[in-house]
């Protein structure tokens, strides 16, 4: 099982704090995620909190993923962006074509294969509207090479906190439910759909979002 990076934990104790004193965020099904191990949280995505409270209501590290230009930012701000990046345990990802996402899945199976816990949104990008969309294949793709469960997790009340157009966040009710664990054995070509399908379904289950059958815009 891997550590829980210094940063990360003073961010728990800090901004963790704050966010549950002020959001108290329901958790339930945590009895699903393995107190050892590696495994993927795979969640709806609605809001750019979904990180955070994902983050603090998770009781092990989670490593979200980060634009690389954040580990090669220059000049002193940029020290201080990486210094906070690496800090947190984020795992880098490149801008561009497939290829750059294949190579920051690359960079997530050792962490996974040392025990780590790392977080994936498998719409691939913001809901635009609060439904959940079709996933992408790369989850149970990354699961498969690293041979690690994926945990289906709902998040429900983040796109509230912060609307679109609104200046400063609200008090909105969030909850946030852990799934029981789809492991994951690919055979044949045609399972990888089935359980990115088997996937969202469970994950739909977890949140009563409407489920539109195509990917989001991105």
């Amino acid at each position: 099982m891997t550590s829980t990076p210094p940063l990360y934990a003073l961010a728990q104790h800090t901004v963790g704090r704050y966010l549950n004193q002020f959001w108290h965020p329901t958790v339930t099904g945590l009895d699903h995620l393995p107190e050892t191990g590696g495994a993927i949280l795979a969640a709806n995505h609605l809001s750019v909190a979904d990180q955070l409270f994902l983050g603090i209501v998770t009781p092990r590290h989670v490593a979200f993923w980060a634009k690389a230009e954040y580990f090669r930012s220059p000049g002193p701000r940029g020290r201080l962006t990486r210094l906070i990046t690496s800090g947190m345990g984020a795992i880098p990802v490149e801008r561009g074509n497939g290829r750059a996402a294949l190579a920051a899945f690359d960079a997530a199976v050792p962490v996974l294969r040392r025990g780590g816990l790392v977080a994936i949104f498998p719409e691939g990008t913001r809901s635009p509207d609060g439904r959940l969309y079709r996933g992408r294949s790369g989850t149970v793709r990354l699961a498969n090479q690293a041979g690690v469960p994926i945990i289906p997790v709902g998040i429900r009340g983040t796109d509230r906190v912060r609307p679109r157009g609104a200046r400063f966040p609200r008090r909105h009710p969030i909850s946030i439910t852990f799934g029981p664990a789809i492991p994951v054995h690919i055979q044949a070509p045609a399972d990888v759909r089935r359980l990115t399908d088997t996937l969202m379904a469970t994950i739909q289950s977890l949140t009563a979002q409407e489920y539109v059958p195509h990917y989001a815009r991105t």
